[in-house]
């Protein structure tokens, strides 16, 4: 089935509501130069989506379980070894939401997982073609996320996979070893969002200089009031900046 027609299967749920936003940027009290002050939203996440999904994303999510839960000398069955696991060990929830599947992955899974979506010849993910992070203050617990877009060049077939952290434990371990080309991204998503990659090679900043505070891209991240020192200029404080209202 082709990935256009996957949308029309699977019955998207209801969404989760984080938080209710005010204003362009969510500043508060003076400030918001986007002459949208009035501006109220929710930030909300879509909800899980229960079976079946539609199509080959059935077949994708039972053949990732497998890997989990088979026993004996099946060739599927827990890696080294290990104690076989349920899929819900594994995955988390899956979000089917506006004809695309996100897979929201136990973090400790991930790199096992990760190379099971490359080798299953059934699967062939062969392709991580981008690595991002997101920052959720709301979700408590689960603040960081860290988003991986796979491709299989065999079959033509993408999926999303998610994967979360909270901010006193930021670590998500590291694809590198099964996708080589995660690396620059690993380190961005690091350097922008501080979240530590257990496993990387190397991982160090990538954007910004070495001894810079702070990770830029956070929602917690000042804006503005800070130095420029490579042109001696600065950044106004967002209440310090012109206002249009």
């Amino acid at each position: 089935m082709a990935e256009t027609e996957q949308a029309v299967v699977a019955v998207e749920p209801e969404t989760e509501v984080l938080r209710v936003q005010h204003g362009m940027f969510g500043v508060k009290g003076t400030g918001d130069t986007s002459g949208y002050g009035g501006l109220s939203r929710a930030i909300d996440f879509p909800g899980g989506t229960q079976q079946p999904f539609g199509g080959w994303w059935d077949e994708a999510y039972e053949r990732m379980g497998a890997h989990f839960t088979s026993k004996g000398d099946d060739p599927l069955g827990p890696p080294n070894g290990g104690v076989a696991k349920s899929t819900s060990d594994v995955i988390e929830k899956v979000v089917v939401h506006r004809g695309e599947i996100t897979f929201h992955v136990v973090r400790g899974q991930l790199a096992t997982l990760a190379r099971h979506l490359r080798d299953d010849p059934h699967l062939r993910f062969e392709l991580c073609s981008s690595v991002s992070g997101v920052h959720y203050p709301a979700d408590s617990g689960r603040e960081l996320h860290a988003v991986y877009h796979l491709q299989s060049m065999t079959y033509n077939r993408r999926i999303r996979l998610e994967v979360s952290a909270p901010d006193g434990d930021p670590h998500i371990p590291s694809i590198v070893a099964t996708y080589p080309a995660a690396d620059w991204h690993e380190r961005e998503t690091y350097d922008m969002f501080g979240i530590v990659f257990d496993g990387h090679p190397a991982l160090t900043r990538i954007l910004m200089p070495d001894d810079w505070p702070g990770h830029p891209q956070r929602k917690d991240y000042p804006l503005g009031g800070i130095d420029v020192e490579y042109h001696g200029a600065t950044v106004p404080p967002p209440d310090q900046r012109r206002s249009y209202t």
